[in-house]
């Protein structure tokens, strides 16, 4: 039986539940797994617990939050000592050809500037939901998305995550401790 580390940055809560969909298919397996948000993170993590790690962040304004950076800074040593994973949600990912690492530009972004390399990563598109979203993101996403021929109503709540998709992507994850 194996012990997953899932770590993630939300800012609109979708990460989360990305995150937590993928601890319960871990945990359906038989095997262990812990979920924390990074901003939780006070005291050092206790690695040597755990087999295998997976991080992810979302994607906003074609960036990542600060914190996702200052995280893998602090903690890049101890995330590439065992199997990892780095997955990033993003709503251009609602195309299935930028699900494709070398296609995805936010993902390419997140590998030219994180000082950790992880050994694996996996896309998975996210959730637009304007009518959550404070006006100024709403209004400035709606333009993106004018722009790359996404959604623009103001109303709009689309999910675009895979959710067959998330429970491959977690018993990926188990493989990893496997190789």
């Amino acid at each position: 039986m194996s012990k997953i580390l899932v770590l993630y940055y939300s800012r609109g809560g979708h990460t989360a539940q990305i995150s937590r969909a993928i601890a319960q298919q871990i945990m359906a397996t038989g095997n262990g797994c812990d979920v924390v948000n990074i901003h939780d993170v006070k005291d050092d993590i206790d690695w040597p617990q755990y087999d295998a790690v997976a991080l992810g962040a979302c994607v906003l304004y074609g960036s990542y939050h600060k914190s996702v950076f200052e995280f893998v800074e602090r903690y890049q040593a101890q995330l590439a000592q065992m199997p990892n994973s780095f997955f990033c949600v993003n709503v251009v990912a609602r195309n299935p050809e930028k699900r494709i690492p070398e296609n995805n530009k936010y993902l390419q972004k997140f590998l030219s500037l994180s000082p950790w390399q992880p050994q694996d990563v996996k896309i998975i598109a996210g959730k637009v939901d304007y009518p959550s979203w404070p006006w100024y993101d709403s209004l400035m996403i709606r333009l993106i998305m004018k722009m790359t021929d996404g959604p623009t109503d103001p109303k709009a709540i689309i999910d675009y995550t895979d959710w067959d998709d998330v429970k491959c992507y977690a018993e990926h994850i188990l493989a990893l401790v496997k190789h």
